[in-house]
């Protein structure tokens, strides 16, 4: 079918599962605007736009094929439905009428009309095993009615998540749990995304949550409408990673940390350790465990403190059947404890072998017998008193003898010159 143009002479191929008629231009997802005008087939009974416009301005102005105009504010969410952002608009429109259209706004250059008929998500499904806060890349692409989505102004009109649902199964542990949104993807080249606008949406998952039976629902959303996949349920399983303690296991002032894996999970023999100890003090020490091997991995923590130990880790391996992965395992703590000092046991002098029982018996029974603290002060001051006493009594008796003795010399002496004034003459005076 031709149609003729005022200014070129256009050729118009009719696709039948479109609701759209190209103008001039294949149909791939999109019809490029030609003066920005589109026709609309006269089979469709809804369809949905979406038009790209200069960041911040008006909303389009749409023209149906009689000259008559809709505006945003006409839309009356039953036959109209309107969306308008900064920078476009999504309009959906019941039983419109067929012919040529037009839209009249600051559209932007090379700009499409969209008309989303199937919009579909297509993302490769989780793997059979992973784990409780394991760190997920996972890349995927868009799809309008089969056909890949290269436009990249699409990305600000849609959203595109994976949600875990709990299958609700009483024999794990998140049975009765909320569903979990566990990952968001992103096209704009920040992190884990390679490239901006390349049309490949990367999303990066963070598995920090209980493990159990869960249902993965890939979801498409915007403004009009929501689309889900739902995949078949998996199980998330433990973090794999077991982390233990040996105080003092390092010798003298070290503990020995050691870190080992479910082994019918993980590659043993690829695990690398990377991680962080903060002390009790706050001190923070970085390690790194590379060797690899099939032992369980150790690390010596200096102990020059006593209190609570926190170790945090990433983990890096593969599975038992080969994938790669990287986990945030969950912090470790532990608690070590200043030792007491017990206070020396009594050393028996001039006899080094060991006591008999009937010398642990005596040893009691003397211990039984010695008096209480304030019994040994009244019994001191009973000593005292007794020995002061003695004491005085006997200065007295020593005094009383003295005065005796002394009274008994004076006597004898008064005699013995008595008897001698007796023996000598009288001398009488003339």
């Amino acid at each position: 079918m031709a149609q003729q143009n005022q200014d070129a002479e256009v050729t118009t191929d009719v696709v039948e599962e479109s609701p759209l008629t190209t103008l001039g231009d294949e149909y791939h997802n999109s019809i490029k605007l030609l003066q920005n005008r589109f026709r609309i087939d006269y089979k469709v009974d809804e369809i949905t736009l979406v038009f790209f416009r200069v960041f911040g301005s008006a909303p389009v102005v749409l023209v149906r094929p009689d000259g008559s105009k809709i505006f945003s504010t006409q839309a009356d969410g039953e036959d109209i439905f309107w969306y308008d952002a900064n920078t476009y608009d999504m309009i959906s429109i019941k039983n419109p009428t067929p012919g040529p259209w037009q839209a009249v706004g600051q559209i932007l250059p090379g700009s499409r009309v969209m008309v989303l008929s199937d919009i579909r998500l297509h993302a490769e499904p989780l793997p059979p095993m992973i784990f409780s806060g394991e760190i997920l890349k996972q890349t995927a692409y868009l799809t309008n009615g089969g056909e890949p989505i290269n436009y990249s102004e699409f990305r600000d009109v849609v959203d595109l998540t994976i949600e875990l649902g709990s299958t609700n199964n009483p024999n794990y542990n998140n049975f009765g749990a909320k569903s979990e949104l566990v990952a968001t993807f992103v096209d704009n080249g920040l992190g884990m995304d390679e490239a901006p606008l390349d049309g490949t949406f990367t999303g990066q998952f963070n598995l920090a949550i209980a493990a159990g039976e869960w249902q993965p629902i890939f979801r498409v959303s915007t403004p009009m409408f929501t689309r889900e996949q739902i995949d078949e349920p998996l199980v998330l399983h433990p973090n794999p990673i077991e982390i233990d303690v040996q105080f003092d296991g390092g010798g003298e002032g070290y503990h020995k940390l050691l870190i080992d894996a479910k082994r019918d999970l993980v590659d043993i023999s690829s695990l690398l350790i990377d991680g962080k100890i903060r002390f009790p003090n706050g001190d923070i020490q970085n390690f790194s465990l590379t060797e690899l091997s099939d032992k369980t991995r150790e690390h010596l923590v200096v102990n020059y403190e006593y209190g609570v130990f926190r170790v945090k880790l990433t983990a890096y391996g593969k599975t038992v059947n080969g994938r790669d992965f990287i986990l945030d395992v969950p912090e470790y703590t532990f608690v070590a404890e200043e030792p007491v000092v017990e206070a020396p046991e009594p050393v028996v002098e001039g006899n080094e072998e060991q006591m008999t029982e009937a010398d642990i018996a005596l040893a009691e029974m003397m211990i039984a017998d010695e008096p209480e603290p304030e019994e040994s002060v009244d019994v001191i001051f009973w000593i005292l008193v007794i020995n002061g006493s003695i004491i005085v009594i006997a200065l007295c008796v020593l005094g009383f003898v003295m005065w005796r003795k002394r009274s008994t010399t004076d006597s004898v002496s008064d005699g013995l010159m008595a008897k001698l004034r007796g023996l000598l003459p009288n001398k009488k005076t003339p």
